[in-house]
């Protein structure tokens, strides 16, 4: 998740160009990071021994690992951990500018110093950032201390659901409370009990992200957003509903969950009280998510 926070801001500055961009990204979905990027990362290796193992595995049909062990620059325990990071979405990214010759490692950390001051990140924040953890993420994004508690930690499930079911690479947006929200489409769900939810998913403006996740959820590519991929994303919604509901019974909270509803035309959604929304960017095709708890809300399509 890091390389489209990071990325989309590269491109902005004009760093990256659009077409680099959306390859790097793209390579990212399914790359893994090489051993001696994080052996370098890490402080276990020098750029000098990072090298030279690459050069060996160019004459040797041996691991980079095993022969880093052999050559005594790294232990087996340091090894365990290089391994356990081949996933991480911060140097992932490093690593693909700098194999496309786009950014060295001064420029890199220029930019990141830049990239901080510009969205007021917190050193805390940029490591949670770095780390691709969406758990660590959304709190970045959700910290408006109004928002009640429930509604936050609804938002933080729909998140790990949207990376968990429907990209890995989503970019969210800050937490913005509203009166209404004009839709474009629209899915929704009520639920109700011990306390009221409205969520929904839906988008203020193109319609392509709509498409997107519900093609990448229902495992069906949707040419047009119409009853379909509205019925793909209802779907979705009553899942993360299910989970929110089954942990909140857990609490002993009733909340049984109404059956879904969508919009596929233009539909105003308010709500008198408590209501926020929050972006998502899947493949940069906005959408949101909409959250009323606890009041009276009129759906007018």
């Amino acid at each position: 998740m890091f390389g489209v926070y990071f990325g989309r801001y590269l491109l902005d500055s004009g760093a990256l160009n659009r077409a680099q961009y959306d390859e790097i990204i793209a390579a990212n979905r399914t790359a893994r990071l090489k051993l001696g990027v994080i052996a370098v990362a890490q402080g276990f290796m020098t750029d000098k021994q990072a090298e030279e193992v690459n050069q060996i595995q160019v004459m040797e049909d041996k691991r980079f690992g095993d022969i880093a062990i052999d050559k005594g620059y790294i232990t087996e325990e340091q090894l365990g951990i290089i391994l356990k990071k081949q996933g991480d979405s911060y140097l992932l990214f490093v690593q693909a500018l700098k194999d496309r010759s786009i950014m060295n490692d001064e420029e890199i950390a220029k930019a990141l110093v830049n990239f901080k001051k510009v969205n007021g990140f917190t050193d805390f924040e940029m490591d949670a950032i770095k780390s691709g953890d969406v758990n660590r993420i959304i709190p970045i994004f959700t910290s408006n201390r109004e928002c009640p508690v429930e509604v936050r930690d609804y938002i933080a499930l729909m998140a790990r659901n949207v990376v968990r079911f429907i990209d890995n690479k989503v970019r969210f947006g800050y937490l913005e409370k509203i009166n209404s929200y004009m839709a474009e489409a629209i899915s929704i769900q009520e639920l109700k009990g011990d306390y009221n939810f409205l969520v929904g998913i839906g988008t203020d403006g193109d319609k392509e992200g709509l498409r997107l996740a519900g093609s990448i959820y229902g495992k069906w590519e949707f040419d047009t957003v119409d009853e379909d991929v509205l019925d793909a994303l209802c779907e979705f919604i009553n899942v993360s509903n299910g989970l929110f509901a089954r942990e909140e019974g857990e609490n002993g909270v009733v909340i049984d969950m109404i059956p879904p509803e969508m919009h596929a035309e233009k539909t105003v959604v308010s709500s008198e009280g408590v209501y926020y929304k929050i972006p998502f960017y899947v493949s940069d095709n906005k959408l949101d998510i909409i959250v009323s708890m606890g009041t009276k809300w009129n759906i007018q399509g």
